[in-house]
């Protein structure tokens, strides 16, 4: 089976580590694989292995969305007719290309997967998530001409029905992790004299409005938290200037910075004892999923699906909602009782593996593109019939 497979390189951010992860395992599975994705021609950004690119040209890309330039559709069509996959997957870009790619592969009688990514909050609680809410508004019309398009839970599910997406439209496959990859083990950094004896907490992401890291911030400087006990933020974004000089390690807080290396992300992770995500909006955070599979105690909001995948005991969920006053609470008591922190661990690592590995997440795609090719397809546009 050939899949061409539409997403992003760069900036790093959730979406280039879906892609990248799971088209490697298509790789690997022994499907061919192409990639499509927006990029400077004279860019040299790094190759996926054995996976023929194709390069669209746009004039604005960000970690959130993307604008091409008008020539893009063409040379996607052109690029499709040419490589003539069986199957489109697109993991969108918040791109007006999304828009026109149901027409297209219609066009060319090729079967279109969606992943669709945004984060939500679905309790409406802040502006934030408001304006999340209008992407899902925009969408949803349009979602309803893909084959299928993937979610990573039900209440992503529940929302997109709401907003009139056919229900047989639409797939519930939550992220994966590699588990052989992500797992709990021996990290030099506990061994670095900074950090040596020390308990360390962790928050990996942007560092942005969203992510609402500011809370977690007063939260650390107000609770007071002691010699011994070492915050690490890992991530950059746009807050990064403003808030690093008030927070800094006078008050035992370490700005690692954005880590490209992936294996040195996973030496900080098996180096902590607890991960921190008090997001506003979140869709299904793959640096929670990955934070519980090296066995880490997690503690985060219940936006989007995190609330979900650390319901009944699998970690501390906290409400969107005054989310400073609810960690200066939790924090001492983390500190204080590793035997907490030990048990939340193993349990996080153990919802992984039942409900989030890697693995599953491929099988459970190969199954649903068995099933669209499988299926007959009824044009949906009638100039293209």
């Amino acid at each position: 089976m050939h899949i061409a497979w539409l997403g992003k390189k760069s900036p790093f951010c959730g979406n280039v580590t879906y892609g990248r992860e799971v088209t490697n395992e298509l790789l690997d599975r022994g499907y061919q694989v192409s990639f499509l994705h927006f990029a400077q021609e004279e860019t040299s950004e790094a190759p996926w292995p054995d996976c023929p690119e194709v390069v669209l040209p746009f004039i604005y890309k960000s970690q959130v969305y993307t604008i091409p330039t008008p020539k893009s559709s063409k040379i996607l069509m052109d690029s499709l007719e040419k490589l003539q996959p069986d199957l489109v997957h697109a993991s969108l870009t918040l791109s007006p290309l999304d828009f026109r790619l149901p027409e297209i592969c219609e066009e060319l009688g090729i079967p279109l997967v969606a992943t669709f990514h945004p984060p939500f909050d679905s309790k409406l609680r802040n502006l934030k998530s408001s304006t999340q809410f209008l992407t899902y508004q925009l969408y949803a019309p349009f979602l309803a001409n893909y084959d299928k398009t993937i979610v990573f839970s039900d209440l992503q599910r529940d929302l997109l029905i709401k907003l009139g997406v056919p229900p047989e439209k639409l797939a519930v496959i939550p992220n994966g992790v590699n588990l052989d990859k992500y797992s709990p083990g021996v990290s030099p950094l506990k061994f670095h004299p900074q950090f040596r004896g020390k308990r360390l907490f962790v928050y990996v992401g942007r560092i942005a409005t969203e992510k609402n890291v500011e809370a977690l911030l007063k939260a650390w400087k107000q609770a007071e938290m002691g010699y011994d006990n070492k915050l690490l933020i890992v991530g950059d974004g746009p807050l990064k200037p403003s808030l690093e000089p008030f927070y800094g390690r006078e008050y035992g807080i370490y700005w690692l910075g954005f880590v490209a290396d992936e294996q040195q992300r996973i030496d900080i992770l098996r180096a902590a004892e607890v991960f921190i995500l008090p997001s506003l909006v979140e869709g299904l955070s793959l640096s929670l999923l990955e934070a519980m599979a090296c066995g880490i105690a997690c503690v985060a909001t219940d936006a989007g699906a995190d609330g979900e995948v650390l319901s009944n005991g699998a970690g501390i969920v906290m409400n969107t909602q005054g989310v400073t006053t609810q960690l200066k609470t939790l924090l001492p008591l983390l500190r204080d009782h590793p035997e907490i922190t030990q048990l939340l661990g193993q349990k996080a690592r153990q919802r992984v593996l039942e409900k989030y590995s890697l693995s599953q997440n491929i099988t459970c795609l190969e199954r649903l593109y068995s099933q669209l090719l499988e299926k007959p397809r009824f044009s949906a546009y009638p100039l293209f019939s």
